[in-house]
């Protein structure tokens, strides 16, 4: 059974259970789109604001901030009050899934490596070999997977 239709069947539940009360059920959740790990860290750990100052981080746990669902770490106090000051500036685009897999129609999980700030937004890509295909075209690679996120949306990770 799907994530959806055991969330679906979840909130239906506890609105029965709540006699009643009304909720809104939605299809996905934002926090469905962000490549997390089994701890539900995003960016394997990786501080995203780093990325934005020169190079990717590991971040430390005690510096955690929760945004849609997904935990971050970030390497110092100061980067986690950044990045909660205006998280959708640090935040992954595609979820954080592999920007060039998304370009093509998949979504593939990513290694922190790999991230690259282009333009102001941050990107990764599968492994250090497809972040040198996605670097031969970067904007045409991100034209290409902005017209195709939505259709990856839901879909199920593709690859390793």
């Amino acid at each position: 059974m799907s994530r959806v239709i055991l969330k679906a069947a979840a909130i239906a539940a506890v609105f029965a259970l709540s006699g009643g009360v009304a909720a809104v059920l939605t299809p996905a959740l934002a926090s469905d789109e962000v490549f997390v790990n089994d701890q539900g860290v995003a960016i394997r750990g990786y501080d995203p604001v780093s990325y934005f100052k020169g190079a990717g981080l590991p971040g430390k746990p005690e510096f955690a901030s929760k945004h849609q669902g997904a935990t971050y770490y970030f390497a110092s106090a100061e980067n986690k009050v950044t990045f909660e000051a205006n998280p959708a500036a640090y935040t992954p685009q595609f979820g954080g899934y592999c920007a060039l897999g998304t370009a093509y129609g998949g979504k593939f999980r990513t290694d922190p490596s790999t991230g690259k700030v282009v333009d102001g937004k941050l990107y990764f890509n599968k492994n250090p070999d497809v972040a040198k295909s996605w670097n031969k075209d970067i904007p045409g690679y991100i034209a290409k997977a902005n017209s195709k996120w939505p259709k990856v949306i839901g879909k199920s990770i593709d690859g390793g």
